[in-house]
């Protein structure tokens, strides 16, 4: 990793803006991590609101709970891609890396719980001539 990828991501309006993406399956999250109170947009919706569920929500800030930082910064995430699960898994890794990157320290911690990890599990193509991705027509002798 060079050297200039490991500084945090500098913006016009406060110089400790960190930016970081994270991936899982087929879903892609932006997060811009600012100094703040622990608001979260995403997509420009509240939080609360794009997740609906207490279990997605709990997913996503789930390495931010985890070294007790949500209340010292706000995000920002841009996420596309997938479903709710899978961008909240992508959340989850965006949030972990912008973390990384603005506290390098915290490393250990967030490795050992898995949350530096991508999941690049992703749904198999369907061949041709096939009715699935693995699935074959029924094999008959006559």
């Amino acid at each position: 990793m060079s050297e200039a990828s490991s500084k945090p991501i500098s913006s016009s309006t406060d110089s400790r803006v960190v930016q970081a993406t994270g991936r899982r399956k087929t879903s892609v999250a932006r997060v811009r991590l600012l100094p703040g109170n622990g608001e979260a947009k995403v997509n420009g919706r509240r939080f609360e609101q794009y997740f609906p569920t207490e279990d997605l929500q709990n997913h996503a800030l789930e390495s931010l709970r985890s070294v007790s930082r949500q209340k010292q910064f706000n995000l920002d995430i841009r996420t596309t891609g997938g479903g709710l699960n899978s961008q909240a898994g992508a959340v989850r890794h965006g949030i972990a890396r912008a973390l990384l990157r603005a506290e390098p320290d915290l490393r250990p911690v967030l490795k050992k719980a898995g949350f530096l990890t991508r999941d690049p599990r992703m749904k198999e193509r369907k061949k041709s001539g096939q009715p699935g991705a693995r699935r074959r027509f029924q094999f008959s002798k006559r």
